[in-house]
């Protein structure tokens, strides 16, 4: 069942879960680093680094909302094996609320990888949220997005 079909009758909680996931962004902002996203895109390129995002439920209600708004409905077939979410242009869709690992991420362009002992305050907030939600755990972006969208749908 996709995710958002257990909590969608429940829009306090999940308007409360979605503040708590921008809240962990926002503290997430105010932190020294030595970081700066330049768009190089190739920490997008899931294929090439074998690495995907993992992503908690209300990370993935987030970005499924802010995929919404961008007027689309589901996500793009990506033969390339990029972030669904890239644009041709190398922007991010949904850049704004892109999810914790996107803001962490490995990318040695934009400042590499912030150490998880730096953040895993945030990511347990996240983890709380997640089970709040009745998650079970971060699961990869791109199959837990397309979960969450679905659920949106109905």
């Amino acid at each position: 069942m996709p995710c958002s079909v257990m909590h969608r009758g429940k829009p306090n909680m999940e308007r409360e879960a979605l503040a708590k996931v921008r809240a962990v962004y926002a503290d997430l902002a105010q932190r020294p680093a030595d970081r700066s996203c330049v768009r190089s895109t190739g920490c997008c390129q899931f294929r090439i680094t074998g690495r995907s995002p993992q992503v908690t439920r209300g990370e993935a209600l987030l970005a499924a909302r802010a995929f919404r708004a961008t007027g689309r409905k589901a996500l793009p077939l990506r033969e390339d094996g990029a972030c669904p979410l890239l644009r041709a242009d190398g922007a991010c869709l949904i850049y704004h609320d892109r999810p914790l690992g996107c803001r962490t991420h490995f990318c040695a362009q934009a400042g590499g990888v912030i150490p998880r002992n730096e953040v895993v305050d945030l990511i347990r907030r996240l983890e709380t949220v997640d089970a709040d939600l009745g998650g079970s755990g971060p699961r990869a972006l791109e199959p837990f997005l397309a979960d969450e969208l679905r659920g949106l749908a109905k």
